[in-house]
């Protein structure tokens, strides 16, 4: 069992971001735990969690580091007996909110691992994608996190940007290495509507060699890539849990849960939410749905496809990608050695 508490405020709206985020909502903070704590209550009976059960906990945004631990007191107090010993519990949190003060009181909370939002170490590349922190705040926050005491530390990375070059990719590549990180998580750069840079398309530019390039070099340095976007010496437990389609409950204004064969979304709106944050709609899954999901997220990452999933056809065209050395067999599992392949590899195989 996963949980995911969605954090809705931000200090900017990134040019790229789609995320249920806002930046002129930070008077409802307050209100905003309230009514989550509320919801929370309501999922922890709806999913039937018992003590000792909540395998991670991520907490996610929109921009976590710009409400106060203070808030977050309550929540995890909560929690404190349904979490598994050990158990993983993240935050995001943006380098210029993320204070001495902010991170000494999540780490006395219990949170274990944060990602922070760092994108680039360029501070022309930080403007133009709206980015509220300089290089130097990104580097300032993580030795501080470290310093503090945190385990596990993550940062993002964005490429294809327009004017992304090898040499600048390297030189971000290079000083996240000097980090005291365990992960990184390498996006590109996508144009999705309700985006600044919807109305600029060409901002994103197309370079597949970019891609193999940021994969090659951060493995090369020794992390292991083991989802499209994500590379390591520590593999996100959340994350993978996602992948393996566990049950997770979505907490918050703009959250997602996952149960069985459903998603429950409440409100995206703060106010709405805060007015009635058990306004949550329900979306049945159909067990087509649910296959599609299983192959996608398994081949995009190494957790792999059970060969149980597929019909004789499917499973025909599997092994003829196994063939062609596409995939790899391991026992009863088929395992994608090239990420940035995966959907063509899915649509062959549903086709």
């Amino acid at each position: 069992m996963l949980l995911y508490l969605h954090i809705p405020y931000c200090d900017s709206k990134c040019y790229y971001c789609s995320f249920n985020s806002y930046v002129d909502k930070f008077d409802t903070r307050k209100s905003y735990m309230v009514a989550l704590e509320k919801q929370l209550k309501h999922e922890l009976k709806r999913f039937n969690v018992t003590p000792l059960s909540i395998e991670t906990l991520f907490i996610g945004g929109g921009t976590p580091s710009t409400v106060d631990p203070i808030l977050y007191a309550p929540i995890f107090e909560l929690l404190q007996p349904l979490l598994q010993e050990n158990a993983e519990i993240t935050s995001e949190a943006n380098p210029n909110s993320a204070t001495k003060t902010w991170l000494e009181g999540m780490y006395n909370l219990g949170v274990n691992r944060l990602s922070f939002g760092v994108q680039s170490f360029d501070e022309n590349k930080l403007k133009a994608l709206n980015r509220a922190h300089s290089a130097q705040h990104a580097i300032e926050a993580i030795n501080n996190a470290h310093e503090i005491g945190f385990r596990h530390l993550s940062l993002d990375l964005i490429y294809n940007h327009q004017g992304d070059t090898i040499e600048l990719l390297k030189t971000d590549i290079d000083q996240a290495f000097k980090l005291p990180i365990d992960h990184i998580s390498a996006y590109e750069l996508t144009i999705e509507a309700k985006t600044k840079f919807a109305s600029t398309p060409t901002v994103r530019q197309i370079n597949d060699d970019l891609a193999f390039f940021v994969a090659d070099e951060i493995t090369k340095q020794g992390f292991k890539h083991y989802e499209i976007s994500n590379f390591g010496n520590y593999q996100s437990q959340h994350n993978q849990g996602y992948w393996e389609l566990k049950d997770y409950m979505g907490v918050g204004a703009g959250a997602v849960g996952f149960l069985k064969n459903t998603r429950y979304y409440p409100s995206t709106d703060i106010d709405a939410y805060i007015n009635n944050p058990l306004q949550i709609d329900e979306e049945p899954i159909t067990q087509e749905e649910l296959l599609t999901e299983k192959l996608f997220l398994g081949l995009r990452s190494n957790i792999g496809v059970d060969e149980v999933l597929l019909n004789n056809e499917m499973k025909k065209r599997a092994d003829f990608l196994v063939e062609k050395e596409k995939l790899v067999k391991e026992k009863n599992l088929y395992k994608n050695q090239n990420f940035f392949l995966s959907d063509e590899l899915v649509l062959y195989i549903l086709s």
